[in-house]
């Protein structure tokens, strides 16, 4: 359970830093959209995750002192190679000159042109919920009817 937990928060701190990514592009309606269907789509994927597998499968139990030195190492190895690169960059700041864009057209072109993709994607998103939900389902426990 903690595995699952800490992966899916390191996770969504990732996506989060691609949004950020694309904030530092001048980008935020990407950014935005980012952080609404990636980031809050791990939450909603890891409440799933929870209530579909089966307690015997996420509570396992591993502890070993080696593997917490190691992630701390390497944690600290690459916290220092990527500040070191992004000092040396000599990056100000980054400035273009397009104009920016209106979002209103964004939106009104994802409604206008690319609803089809959209519904497909609602489509494909319940359809693998429904999978979950017929593989999670308990194979040891018979089909209980009442037979009064």
């Amino acid at each position: 359970m903690r595995s699952l937990i800490y992966g899916s928060i390191a996770l969504m701190g990732t996506l989060g830093g691609v949004a950020g990514f694309f904030l530092l592009l001048d980008s935020p309606f990407v950014a935005m959209f980012q952080i609404a269907v990636y980031v809050g789509s791990i939450a909603v994927l890891i409440l799933f995750t929870v209530m579909l597998v089966r307690r015997e499968l996420i509570f396992t139990k591993v502890e070993d002192p080696k593997r917490r030195y190691a992630g701390i190492g390497l944690m600290l190895v690459l916290m220092v190679g990527l500040g070191s690169l992004i000092m040396d960059s000599g990056l100000k700041s980054i400035t273009t000159d397009q104009p920016p864009i209106d979002f209103r057209l964004i939106g009104e072109d994802f409604l206008t042109y690319y609803w089809p993709a959209l519904v497909l994607m609602a489509l494909i998103l319940a359809g693998s919920v429904t999978g979950a939900l017929v593989l999670a389902r308990r194979e040891d426990v018979a089909d209980e009817q009442r037979t009064d």
